[in-house]
């Protein structure tokens, strides 16, 4: 089956990956130990469904005839909801099944956060979920407020302008002098944001996602929200039913985030004191991807991995990041202009590769092009472009949405430091444990630091969940980008959750295992209580795949940024 994919990944140089995290309007975030005032919640979201009134559904357009669109308004502030509004972009999938299959509607988000869920549903939902499932539901994306086409946060008036400015360029310092300049320009990109689109930030928490999402439940005439939140999409859940208790539905949670860590109101490595790109424990993951990368590589010899051609790929790709980081490769481009192929480039491009397992060969092929003594740039160019990566959509040229849409959670939700002066000797101690990745994740919440919008109605917290409701919680052995050890804490959560397990490697286990699919449906379909399980994967990298397997478009990064 023809598969398609995702909108294509960010120009290289943009490093901003960043994440978000919310407290609520009962739970103030200066006291996180607080309650929830339920009934306050749920009478807020009521009264602005009512406002907005039945949903118009109409078709989509042309080369979109199976999806259906309308557009919501929501209050931009909960607590006055006879006041301003947003206005939220949803698609729909009709279910395919008989009105006796009907169950409900699944309510869908891809990640990021900043992930279009319009896109997602519209590009990826008819091959991420099973026939069964996508009988039995309507399929629904939206794009979170501040994102996309729901009255987008930007940090710039035009896209020309952003893809111009000088810190998103900057990928991340490396050097005295380079954290130097970071620091500057994120200060001024901080300031610039909140010049442009203050107001908007500022009501983009994910608990005001997570309310916007019940209006989203009221005007579909559902009693019970069903729910698929893919990595930062598990944020959101968590918040939702922290929020909502009583009208969780069924809920498949895949690749956990830990909120605690998100939020920076744990403890240890969890708390708030340490920046966020390194409390994401994102470097950890990623190094346990890149030395299955490389185990598997070195496993299958020059035949199933070009790499293996020069040896070790764990003692060449270390030597090609460090040359790298001195004599960067200039890869000429058709238009007659130059990339520079820098340190920063060939760790984030091998880093969002190790998103998608189904990419591992075209980035055998980039590093070997690039670790010969004399890279031939044709070689190098067709590797570059083969890569799911930052590269490959560099030397494509192709357009992207604002980043301003990651920053609208990161930085309304997380707890930041305080002290961005001491960045450089945290990271400098992680890079010790976890060398490149660390840098690489290490800068993603400075711009943060310098910048904090007042949320009121933001939730950070307590995490300790008291929905009833079971849930179905996802995590993938070695994800680079949501850890599988966040995979229990965060199942422990909720009082009657069921894990499985892919044993496996990639972000997020959507599309990657029939195992997988198949209790995601039990679930969903049949309505099985979730129970531990551990699953294999459909295929194995470097490995022909096996007849009938799977490949679905990671749902996490529709923007292609290397998001959590």
């Amino acid at each position: 089956m023809v598969r398609r994919p995702l909108v294509p990944a960010l120009p290289a140089a943009v490093l901003v990956a960043v994440l978000a995290l919310g407290s609520s309007a009962a739970a103030s975030p200066q006291a996180p130990e607080g309650g929830v005032d339920h009934a306050a919640e749920a009478a807020a979201t009521a009264r602005a469904a009512a406002a907005a009134g039945p949903l118009d559904w109409q078709p989509c357009g042309e080369g979109l005839e199976a999806f259906l669109c309308a557009t919501l308004e929501v209050p931009s502030d909960y607590d006055e909801t006879d006041g301003p509004t947003t206005t939220l972009a949803l698609t729909l999938l009709p279910a395919s099944g008989t009105p006796e299959q009907r169950i409900g509607t699944l309510l869908t988000n891809p990640g990021g956060p900043g992930g279009s869920g319009v896109d997602f549903v519209q590009q990826s939902a008819p091959y991420a979920y099973t026939p069964e499932v996508l009988a039995a539901y309507d399929v629904l994306g939206f794009d979170p407020r501040g994102v996309s086409r729901s009255d987008p946060a930007t940090c710039f008036a035009t896209a020309a302008e952003e893809l111009g400015d000088r810190f998103l360029q900057l990928s991340y310092p490396l050097g005295v002098r380079e954290e130097s300049r970071f620091q500057a320009e994120s200060r001024r990109f901080a300031v610039r944001c909140n010049a442009v689109s203050g107001d908007r930030f500022a009501t983009s928490s994910t608990a005001d996602v997570a309310r916007d999402m019940d209006v989203v439940r009221r005007a579909v005439g559902d009693t019970t929200l069903h729910y698929a939140g893919y990595s930062y999409g598990t944020y959101l859940g968590a918040t939702y039913a922290r929020l909502f208790p009583a009208t969780v539905g069924r809920f498949v949670l895949d690749g956990t985030v830990d909120p605690l860590a998100w939020s920076g109101t744990g403890t240890g490595d969890a708390a708030s004191d340490v920046p966020l790109g390194i409390r994401t424990r994102q470097a950890a993951g990623a190094d346990e991807s890149l030395d299955e990368f490389t185990r598997l590589c070195r496993e299958a010899g020059p035949q199933g991995c070009s790499l293996a051609a020069l040896g070790d790929p764990a003692v060449t790709v270390p030597a090609l990041f460090d040359r790298l980081a001195t004599d960067p490769y200039e890869l000429p481009l058709p238009d007659g202009t130059t990339i520079e192929i820098d340190q920063q480039l060939a760790v984030l491009t091998t880093f969002q590769t190790l998103y998608s397992p189904a990419g591992w060969r075209d980035l055998a092929d980039l590093l070997l092009a690039l670790s010969l003594p004399v890279p031939d740039p044709q070689q190098v160019g067709a590797a570059a472009v083969g890569t799911r990566g930052q590269l490959g959509a560099a030397l494509r040229q192709e357009d992207y949405p604002s980043v301003g849409g990651n920053l609208a959670s990161l930085c309304v939700d997380t707890l930041q430091t305080g002290r961005p002066e001491d960045y450089d000797e945290a990271i400098d101690a992680y890079d010790a444990q976890h060398p490149y990745f660390a840098r690489a994740r290490g800068w993603v919440g400075l711009p943060c630091e310098h910048w904090r919008p007042a949320a009121e109605d933001r939730f950070t917290g307590p995490w300790e969940q008291t929905t009833q409701a079971p849930v179905l919680v996802i995590g993938t052995r070695f994800d680079p980008a949501t850890p599988y050890s966040q995979t229990q804490p965060y199942a422990d959560l909720f009082p009657a959750a069921g894990t499985v397990t892919l044993d496996g490697w990639g972000h997020t286990a959507i599309g990657k295992s029939a195992c997988v699919d198949a209790r995601i449906t039990a679930y969903l379909v049949d309505g099985e209580t979730p129970a531990d399980l551990v699953c294999a994967p459909d295929t194995t990298p470097f490995q022909a795949p096996s007849p009938g397997a799977r490949s679905v478009p990671r749902p996490d990064v529709p923007a292609g940024l290397p998001q959590y």
